[in-house]
Parts: C-alpha cells; structure tokens; sequence
C-alpha cells in the first residue's frame, strides 16, 4: 500500500540540527573520534530546587489533566517574572503555557496564517520559523542579513520587505545561530517602520535573554517601543535560562484574543503542557537566578577561546556573539581550496564534511538561510571547545589553494 502524504507534511523537513546531531551520534557509537559541536541545548544540569519541585508535585498526585492555558500559579509566576525583569505588564489572560517555545510559535501562525499569507524572516533564522510558517500555508519572506551588518535586520529592508500580504515579523534577539543583539537605537529605528505598518504583527523570541556576554543587560523592543504591544507576542521559557531543555516549557504573552486563539489551537494538539514540568518551571521562575552569573562566565570564556582560535585561520570570518551559546563563522574563503586528497571544497557541504572528517561536528549555515556559513555550539565543556577549534585550525591549515 502506497502512503499518500499530505502537502503541508512536504513543505517541511526534519530539522537539520536534529539530523546533523544524529549523523553524529551514529558516527561515535561506530567508534569515530568527533566533537559534537551541533548541541543546541546547554551542557549543565537543571537546578537542584527545580528538580525537587518536581518530585514533590509527583508526591502531591499532581498528575493530572492540566489547564490548556497554563496551571494559574505558573501563569502568575510569567507575568511577575515579565514585570519584575522585563519591565512589562501583562494580566493571566495575556499568558499561556505550551510545550516548549515551539509550540507557541507553531499554535500563533496556525491561529492566525491563511493561505499566502506572508511572514519576514531576517536570516540566519532559528529553522523552525520558516517552516512552522510553510507548515500553516503562509509564506515565509525571507531576508538575508549578512556578516557585513552584523547579522541583524536593517529598517530599510524592513520597509523593503513588506506587501499587503505581510502579517508578521519574527525578531530573535539575543540570534540562534548568530548571537546578534540589538541595540536600542536599531531596535528604536525597526519600530519607526512597524508603526506605519499597523496590520504588521511581530514575534519576538526572547529565550537567550539571560545569556549574554560583556556586562551586556537585555532590552528587548517592547522596553523600546510599548505601543507595539498590543500588536507584539512575546516567546519565552525556560529551557536555555535554566538548562530545562527536556522539561519542555514555553509561553507566551501577547493581546488576549491571540492568546485565546492560541489555546485553542493547543487543545486540538496536545492539551495542556505537562503538569509536573509546570510544577518545575514554577520553581525556577520564583527561585531566582543566582546560579546563573557562573554559568555566563563559563559561556564567556568558552567564546573568547574559540573566536580567539578561529580569528587567524585564513578563509573563516567570525564575528564575536554577543549573547546565546553559538560561534557562527563564514566560510566563503575555504571555497575552492583542496584536501590533502586532492577533493575541492565546491560548496557549503563540502566544508562541513571535510570539518567531520577532521573529527568536528557543526551545522550548516544553508540550515539557517545562509550560505556557505556553519554554527558551532559552546554548550560544551571547556576543553571540548578548543580541542574542536585547534581541530579546526589544523584541518585549514592542511587544505591548499589552487
């Protein structure tokens, strides 16, 4: 029997992280020595309290049906925690809680995309943007925000970009993979362009916010421009913040009729997020972020000695994250050359190849929307890290130009 897939299934692909990492995993259960510097998710444990809040809400019998919006106490620990650290207000029935960060951006364009409907993605993008947007029959717009502009949307292409069909602009800030962050200024000159574009909605995916380097603090656009609110939904949660990655919590908050939307968009899928997860995040969301000081320094530390390592390698440019857990290095200048065997490097893939067969693992930057670029992960132990990049050094240093 012939299985008959459905369009919107064919619009999408796995993600190339998650293949990337597998790729990965089947090469060092075969015995191979490679650094995986794909992770997407931070290398330290979840917080003691967190784990514990855990177990007692088990103890408890809350194992139940939860809400789908979210049990009340977590949904009230969002908005004191949006209040208290992001400087915004926002009521219970501006919040709803999913399964993980994904599942808000998915549940917002499946409540809210018909058919060519057009969505801005600046580039590089975290992959489930475009296709979460492919998935609900809008049509991804995608920008290409380079190297030279330090990876971040300018507010003429902004304005470029727009059509009558646009109905949302997706803004990461800190950027997966790029670590750009915006500075107020650039924040201040996008939102002169949304206000004369008032049928433009705007999702910002805030979940680096607390991973950030050099003494940087994080102002996101609503602290820069509070009329954009009601037309703004804002993801967050707890998987990067507090290494909560398999817990899979995320929410959101934006005007109440989308929050609406949007849960109803959840009780067809999934129903509410687990409830011994919710009792977890709770926990972090009260418990403060004392641990956190160490493990950006931990992070800090891990950028200095790669950027450091990859800075005099002819044929990688690298521009300094300022925030999140990537280094994402351009690779134009490799194009071209020869392996010690004699192969060319033709394109993007041919990089990351020759890069694995060196014993390093990262993502392409086409997973991204450019190219030809790769992403390496520091939520790696420190030694892990240079080792990686002095593999990379070495392996450049062995290619020749024709």
């Amino acid at each position: 029997m012939t299985l008959s897939l459905s369009a919107r299934v064919q619009r999408v692909t796995l993600s190339a992280n998650a293949a990337a990492r597998q790729r990965t995993r089947e090469l060092k259960a075969a015995g191979v020595d490679i650094i995986d510097l794909t992770i997407g998710e931070p290398d330290f444990d979840t917080p003691e309290h967190i784990k514990q809040a855990a177990y007692a809400a088990i103890a408890r019998g809350e194992t139940k049906y939860p809400p789908i919006p979210g049990v009340p106490a977590l949904r009230a620990a969002v908005q004191r925690k949006l209040q208290d650290e992001n400087q915004l207000a926002y009521q219970p029935e501006n919040i709803m809680v999913a399964n993980g960060a994904k599942q808000v951006i998915f549940n917002a364009f499946a409540a809210t995309l018909n058919h060519g409907d057009e969505v801005i993605i600046p580039a590089p993008y975290w992959p489930t943007f475009p296709d979460a947007v492919s998935f609900n029959g809008g049509t991804p717009r995608i920008i290409p925000c380079h190297l030279e502009q330090a990876y971040k949307l300018q507010p003429e292409q902004l304005a470029a970009a727009i059509t009558p069909d646009t109905r949302w602009l997706v803004l990461n800030n800190p950027g997966n993979p790029s670590g750009a962050i915006y500075s107020p200024q650039e924040l201040d000159a996008l939102a002169a362009v949304l206000r004369q574009h008032p049928q433009v909605w705007i999702m910002l995916d805030e979940l680096y916010e607390h991973i950030l380097f050099d003494g940087r603090q994080h102002r996101g656009l609503l602290n820069i421009a509070a009329d954009l609110q009601e037309r703004t939904l804002l993801v967050g949660g707890v998987s990067k913040t507090y290494a909560m990655t398999g817990w899979r919590i995320g929410y959101g908050a934006g005007p109440a009729a989308l929050i609406k939307a949007m849960v109803v968009v959840q009780s067809q899928v999934s129903s509410g997020a687990s409830s011994v997860s919710q009792a977890a995040a709770l926990a972090a969301l009260e418990g403060g972020l004392d641990f956190l000081a160490p493990q950006q320094a931990a992070y800090q530390q891990r950028r200095d000695k790669l950027v450091a390592l990859l800075a005099d390698v002819p044929g990688v440019e690298v521009l300094p994250p300022q925030g999140a857990f990537f280094v994402f290095c351009r690779c134009t200048g490799l194009l071209g050359r020869t392996k010690p065997d004699g192969t060319v490097l033709e394109n993007e893939a041919d990089v990351l190849g020759y890069l694995l067969e060196s014993g390093v693992s990262g993502v392409g930057g086409s997973a991204y929307g450019l190219s030809p670029y790769f992403r390496l992960s520091i939520a790696m132990d420190e030694d892990s890290v240079v080792e990686a990049g002095k593999r990379i050094v070495a392996a450049c240093a062995r290619l020749t130009q024709v």
